[in-house]
């Protein structure tokens, strides 16, 4: 009698052993594409906080409005307060946010509690009787994973001549003509210098335009 036709153990455990190298082919190459997916995924929604958080800034600076914020010993008016992390100006909001009229807004570079940096926007209205402005929500977060960064500014001297960037603003009743804005983020997203030209100078009652000084020159 002949035997009946069949595969031998060994051919059966080469079969398998086949079978699952051609799986891990498949599960590598579909794990592969996933994470290159998920990475460049990623990298598009880092790119867009990016021009989002650049066309915000570069919108509000410009329209930075010559409205006091505070008022010195001497009771004259601040229309500007910067300094290498922080800096506080008032401006409209764009669209619908704007019905509120021109608000408080403070930019902030705080710690993120991870060992980085993230860029902070505060709202505030500003009452017209003139008390302390009021806060509107929580601080919005406009770009993070910020490795370090700093805040410039630069202006003119009385004469009209353009002063040295510097990392504070201490001119009490006048604007800066640019706003620089620096970050160095974490990952590999590059944040593009920033220099903000704002409006002209507001103009005192004299007809004068209100120069202010700068100090402590930035490198």
């Amino acid at each position: 009698m002949k035997r009946a036709a069949g595969f031998t153990l060994l051919e059966i455990l080469a079969a398998l052993v086949l079978l699952a190298l051609l799986l891990l082919g498949v599960y590598s190459g579909i794990a592969s594409a996933s994470r290159s997916v998920r990475s460049g995924t990623a990298m598009i929604e880092r790119m867009d906080q990016l021009r989002a958080a650049q066309q915000f800034l570069r919108r509000e600076l410009a329209q930075s409005l010559a409205a006091p914020i505070s008022r010195t010993d001497r009771g004259e008016p601040v229309y500007f307060q910067g300094s290498a992390h922080e800096m506080r100006y008032v401006a409209p909001l764009p669209g619908y946010l704007g019905k509120l009229g021109p608000q408080l807004q403070q930019l902030q570079l705080v710690d993120d509690g991870a060992g980085g940096l993230r860029l902070e926007l505060r709202l505030a209205l500003l009452p017209p009787d003139g008390s302390p402005p009021q806060a509107l929500g929580e601080p919005q977060v406009l770009f993070d994973h910020v490795r370090e960064g700093s805040f410039h500014y630069r202006g003119v001297d009385p004469d009209g001549a353009a002063l040295p960037w510097a990392g504070e603003w201490t001119g009490d009743r006048s604007l800066p003509q640019l706003v620089r804005i620096e970050l160095q983020p974490q990952d590999r997203a590059s944040w593009p210098r920033l220099d903000i030209p704002l409006r002209i100078e507001p103009v005192r009652a004299d007809g004068l335009p209100r120069n202010g000084l700068l100090r402590r020159n930035s490198p």
